[in-house]
């Protein structure tokens, strides 16, 4: 009897262990015991969020981008300002523009609700992007979890890690390497601008000074973004179906029709340009790109094991 009873635990334990991330790992079952219902929740509120806001997806999927580009998925990008560190909510690449923060506020809140302390607000993040990208007609893919949630946050780091619009294909090259990821995911993940809105100080550059444009394009944005003023002013990214995840971003750059000057140059006469050709010309082939290559941003350094804590409230450390 004493076997069986060494037997039983021995199997408890093995189990126990193999839904906790080992090694950087992240496991799909993470939450599978500890907080069953996690997943339906956030798909839920993600639902009813755009049902609110279409914008929203594309807000909340940047959130995971922007969260994963600094210093690895922490959920650091969620924390406000404190009397030790300013946060990455007012660098260059967010202030005025990284938005989704009170959608967090709430699904964090429904998580506490059923799971006190257990679901990372750096896993929300991940699971957020993914339901919004389905929610908007794009692909789905399985969420590794287990993230755990940093103590700071860093606005330097933020305004050094995340490429700006108007880079050039190597500095985004440069920047994608930094975080382990290829050429063919920077061209993958950049198909995220299928969706959501870009404000005119980001674009201005590329319809006002580039020559890669096509120029009845320039000329309709010019209309909304003149050379000074109306920075705020927001254009699709897409220029055709700006709300619904499908490959028409890559078919845009084929036209000459990036709102971004970083954009188009993933079409621009250089290594990507067959990349960008074959995703716009197979929808199916850019839906089974995608899920790879974001799976692999999520496990930019994550915290795991004992690193970090599951903080209560994203905006602030416990």
């Amino acid at each position: 009897m004493a076997c069986y009873h060494l037997l039983l635990l021995a199997i408890l334990i093995t189990s126990v262990a193999s839904l906790q991330p080992t090694n950087g790992q992240l496991s799909p079952n993470y939450y599978s015991s500890t907080c069953p219902q996690a997943l339906s929740i956030v798909k839920a509120a993600i639902a009813a969020a755009i049902k609110n806001e279409t914008r929203i997806g594309a807000s909340l999927l940047r959130l995971h981008f922007h969260d994963c580009f600094v210093n690895g998925c922490d959920g650091s990008v969620l924390l406000d300002d404190n009397a030790t560190f300013i946060g990455e909510k007012t660098a260059v690449p967010n202030n005025n523009s990284a938005r989704g923060f009170n959608v967090v506020d709430n699904i964090k809140a429904q998580l506490e609700k059923a799971c006190p302390g257990v679901v990372s607000c750096a896993d929300l993040l991940a699971i957020a992007a993914r339901d919004s990208v389905v929610q908007l007609g794009g692909p789905s893919w399985t969420v590794r979890l287990g993230r755990r949630d940093s103590t700071t946050a860093s606005r330097s780091a933020a305004n050094t890690s995340i490429p700006p619009p108007t880079s050039n294909l190597s500095a985004l090259i440069s920047s994608f390497s930094a975080q382990g990821l290829s050429i063919k995911d920077l061209v993958t993940l950049a198909g995220a601008h299928t969706i959501g809105l870009s404000r005119c100080t980001s674009f201005r550059g590329h319809i006002y000074n580039d020559s890669n444009i096509d120029p009845s394009f320039a000329s309709l944005r010019r209309r909304i973004c003149p050379r000074s003023g109306n920075d705020s002013v927001l254009a699709p990214l897409d220029l055709q179906t700006p709300t619904f995840f499908d490959n028409l971003y890559y078919k845009n750059l084929l036209n000459h029709k990036g709102l971004l000057h970083s954009d188009q140059e993933l079409f621009n006469g250089n290594s990507t340009d067959a990349l960008v050709k074959s995703y716009a010309a197979r929808n199916s082939l850019f839906f089974n790109e995608f899920p790879k290559s974001i799976i692999k941003m999520g496990n930019v350094k994550p915290l795991t094991g004992t690193a970090g804590e599951i903080r209560r409230n994203c905006r602030r450390a416990n």
